[in-house]
């Protein structure tokens, strides 16, 4: 089936493949073809207000959105890729409307029974996918904000556990939480060094 002949087209997009620490989120989003947003683009190409102004807009605009997460311990067992096409099959499921046609960004699509298409950029080029970005932006930037309140002194509001210079600093020198990944390389060499201990305060 063709999108062009779809009545309900859903966009997904995933955030926090790279970052050390967290849930991988995706969002599913069907957006109301009689009241387009203007400014949809790529999330990481606009500011923390216009995506939080776009969110607002998104959520209360859209015929349905739904966000799906992979959680640290899952990414672990399945590996990134596995978990992030987990956490999108989660986040179309979640829709309140069954999507005829769904696209997602990038160049892989999870093994499901949705006709789909998979847009490399497509979250700068396709209204939808643009949309699913900026929920599971803002969504896990929020998550990332949580925890720098639990734990201030990882720095988790400015680098939102991606494996900055600082970041890294911060995790030799105090040791993993219990929500980092611990099968990524950084993660899994401090955890060494700290002689296998997780940090839980």
């Amino acid at each position: 089936m063709s999108s062009a002949f779809a009545n309900y087209v859903a966009g997904v997009d995933e955030v926090g493949r790279g970052p050390l620490v967290g849930d991988v989120v995706t969002a599913a989003v069907i957006l109301d073809p009689t009241k387009p947003i203007a400014g949809l683009t790529d999330s990481k190409k606009l500011s923390e207000k216009k995506r939080d102004a776009l969110y607002s807009l998104i959520v209360e605009g859209a015929l349905c959105w739904s966000v799906g997460r992979a959680s640290p311990q899952e990414i672990d067992e399945l590996n990134i890729l596995h978990a992030t096409m987990l956490a999108m099959q989660r986040a179309v499921e979640g829709l309140t409307i069954v999507p005829d046609f769904v696209k997602v960004d990038g160049n892989r699509l999870p093994k499901w029974q949705y006709a789909s298409e998979a847009i490399v950029k497509g979250d700068g080029s396709v209204a939808e996918i643009s949309a699913a970005s900026i929920i599971a932006k803002v969504t896990r930037d929020k998550e990332m904000q949580s925890l720098h309140e639990r734990h201030p002194q990882y720095g988790f509001d400015a680098h939102k556990g991606y494996p900055t210079k600082a970041h890294l600093s911060r995790l030799a020198e105090l040791g993993p939480l219990p929500e980092y990944r611990m099968s990524f390389k950084p993660v899994q060499q401090v955890l060494i060094q700290h002689g296998g201990v997780i940090h839980a305060v």
